[in-house]
C-alpha cells in the first residue's frame, strides 16, 4: 500500500519537507555526494522553489480527491454532487424592515401585532412577507419598525423601497383587532435584500447526505415533506405496515389461528399519516397570499406516493413554552436587550429539537448564563401551554425538563405572556 496518495486511511499528501528531501536525494544521485546543497547554494534554491510548487500540487490533488465525497466537498464541488442527485442549492429568503403605523387609535386602546403578521405588496400577484417579532401600538406609540422576511425564497423577494404597502386582508380579518376608526398602515423605507444568496455548505450538505436513493418508500416521503419551506420536522405513521395494536383482541389470541388485523380490500384506497411540524409564522392552510403548509406538503407527497396510497397530512401539536426566572444582570447593561438576546437564543435552540424533542433545563440555563452581562440565574422554571381547546399551563419544578410527546414540538414566542423573567441589576 502506498505511503502517500490514495491509502487505506484516505488521501495522504506529501508535504514540502518530504518533497524537498526527495529532491535533494535525487540531486546527490545525479551530481555526486559532494554537490553543494548548502542553504545559500543556487541549486538548493532551485530545489526549494520546485519543491514548493510540487507541494501545492499535492494539496490540490488532495482537494480533488475529497471533492468526490459529500462529507468533504465544499463550494462548487458540492454543487456538482448536488446536480448528480438532482438537489439544487436553495436560495435564501429576502430580509429587511417594515414600519407599522396605527392611525386614529383611541387613547385607551393598545394593539398587539404578533410575530408572523403577513404584509404584502400591491399588484395582481402580491408578494407576501412576515414580521419576525411582535409589536405593540397605541396612540402614544403609533409607529414601530420590525424585521421581516419573505415567505418565498429567491430574488423575487428583493423588492424596492415602498413596495410593501398593505397588511394581507385575509390575515387581518382572522388575526388582528385593529377596527374602525383605527387603521393600520405598513411600508418599507429601504429595499429588501438577500434573496440572490444561496444556502451555506453547512445547510446544503445535510440535505444531500439525507436525500433518499429510493422511490415510493417512507424515506422518500419523509424527504419530500421535509424539503417544503417552513417544515421543521415530519413523523410518518404506517398502521398497516406493522402490528395493529388498536384491535380489541390484540394479545388475546393464539398465533396462527387469527390474523392481527384485516387486510386491505382491493380497489380501496389506503391512507398513511404524515404529522408535520412547521414554523409558527407560516399558516397551516392557505390564507390570502400565503400558500399553506398543508397544501404544499400534499403536493410534494403526490410526486412520490405509489398509486392508490394517499397521505393523511396532519398538523403537529405546537406546544408554546416559556420560563419564569430571576436573572441578575451586571450594572450598565441594557436589560431589555439582554432579555431579547437570550430569549432569541432559546427560541433558536428549541427550533432545532423537532417532534418529540424535550426542552432541557440545562440547555435553557446555558443559553441565559452565556449571554454577556448576565451574572446569575435564580428560580428558573420551565413552562408549557398546549394549543388544543383545553388551554392548560404547566410549570415544571426547579431543574426539571419539559417532556414532549411524539406528536408535539416546542415553540417559544417572543413577547409571550408565558415568559415571566425578572431582571435585577447588580
Amino acid at each position: 500500500m502506498a505511503t502517500f496518495g490514495v491509502t487505506a486511511n484516505g488521501f495522504v499528501p506529501k508535504g514540502f519537507d518530504v518533497v524537498l528531501a526527495e529532491s535533494i536525494d535525487r540531486a546527490r544521485a545525479a551530481f555526486g555526494a559532494d554537490v553543494d546543497l548548502s542553504p545559500t547554494s543556487p541549486l538548493r534554491k532551485i530545489l526549494e522553489v520546485t519543491a514548493a510548487e510540487d507541494a501545492l500540487l499535492w494539496r490540490r490533488l488532495e482537494d480533488l480527491y475529497y471533492s468526490r465525497f459529500l462529507s468533504a466537498a465544499v463550494g462548487a464541488d458540492l454543487d456538482l454532487l448536488g446536480d448528480d442527485l438532482g438537489v439544487a442549492r436553495r436560495f435564501l429568503h429576502s430580509t429587511g424592515e417594515v414600519t407599522l403605523t396605527v392611525s386614529n387609535a383611541p387613547q385607551d386602546r393598545t394593539y398587539d401585532i404578533p410575530a408572523g403578521a403577513v404584509v404584502i405588496t400591491s399588484g395582481g400577484s402580491p408578494l407576501a412577507f412576515h414580521t419576525l417579532v411582535p409589536v405593540r401600538l397605541s396612540a402614544a406609540a403609533p409607529t414601530a419598525t420590525v424585521g421581516a422576511s419573505a415567505f418565498v425564497a429567491g430574488p423575487t423577494g428583493d423588492v424596492a423601497a415602498g413596495a410593501i404597502n398593505a397588511v394581507d386582508p385575509v390575515y387581518a380579518q382572522f388575526n388582528l383587532t385593529v377596527t374602525a376608526p383605527a387603521t393600520l398602515a405598513v411600508t418599507n423605507a429601504r429595499p429588501f435584500t438577500g434573496g440572490t444568496g444561496r444556502e451555506s455548505d453547512e445547510d446544503y450538505r445535510p440535505r444531500l447526505v439525507g436525500h433518499p436513493r429510493t422511490l415510493w418508500t417512507l424515506a422518500a416521503v419523509r424527504a419530500a415533506a421535509r424539503d417544503v419551506p417552513g417544515v421543521v420536522d415530519v413523523l410518518l405513521s404506517d398502521p398497516v405496515g406493522g402490528v395493529d395494536v388498536s384491535q380489541g383482541y390484540f394479545g388475546l389470541f393464539r398465533f396462527g389461528q387469527r390474523q392481527f388485523s384485516g387486510l386491505r380490500s382491493f380497489g380501496e384506497p389506503y391512507f398513511f399519516d404524515v404529522v408535520v411540524a412547521h414554523e409558527s409564522a407560516r399558516p397551516w392552510t392557505t390564507q390570502g397570499s400565503v400558500t399553506g403548509i398543508f397544501e404544499q406538503v400534499t403536493a410534494a407527497l403526490d410526486r412520490v406516493r405509489p398509486v392508490g396510497i394517499f397521505p393523511n397530512v396532519v398538523e403537529a401539536d405546537h406546544i408554546e413554552i416559556g420560563l419564569r426566572a430571576q436573572v441578575l444582570v451586571r450594572a450598565g447593561y441594557d436589560t431589555q436587550a439582554l432579555l431579547t438576546a437570550f430569549l432569541s437564543r432559546i427560541r433558536a435552540d428549541t427550533g432545532t429539537l423537532g417532534l418529540g424533542g424535550d426542552v432541557l433545563y440545562s440547555q435553557v440555563m446555558r443559553a441565559i448564563v452565556e449571554q454577556p452581562g448576565v451574572l446569575d440565574v435564580q428560580h428558573l422554571h420551565l413552562r408549557r401551554r398546549s394549543s388544543g381547546p383545553d388551554v392548560d399551563i404547566v410549570e415544571a419544578g426547579a431543574g426539571e425538563n419539559l417532556p414532549m410527546g411524539p406528536r408535539e414540538v416546542a415553540v417559544l414566542q417572543l413577547g409571550s405572556d408565558l415568559s415571566d423573567v425578572e431582571l435585577i441589576a447588580q
